[in-house]
């Protein structure tokens, strides 16, 4: 993974509703983000595959984000 592409993908994790990141199961949560990188750059496999256990292992971190996010605008 390049720093580009960690760049991007946080920006994505700051850029997305609150809910949506707090709604979501932790597999659909995996999915959701690795849909929405998909979008805006093609993935090989072993890319997926990493962005997969990335996003799996920061799974609190994004989740506290977006919770702080969403006390913020209360």
């Amino acid at each position: 993974m390049s720093p580009s592409m960690l760049r991007q993908f946080w920006f994505i994790v700051e850029t997305s509703q609150s809910q949506t990141l707090l709604n979501l199961d932790d597999n659909g949560l995996v999915q959701w983000l690795l849909k929405q990188l998909k979008t805006q750059r093609s993935l090989d496999h072993d890319e997926v595959n990493a962005f997969s256990h990335y996003i799996h292992a920061r799974l609190p971190l994004i989740r506290d984000l977006a919770n702080s996010r969403l006390l913020f605008h209360s």
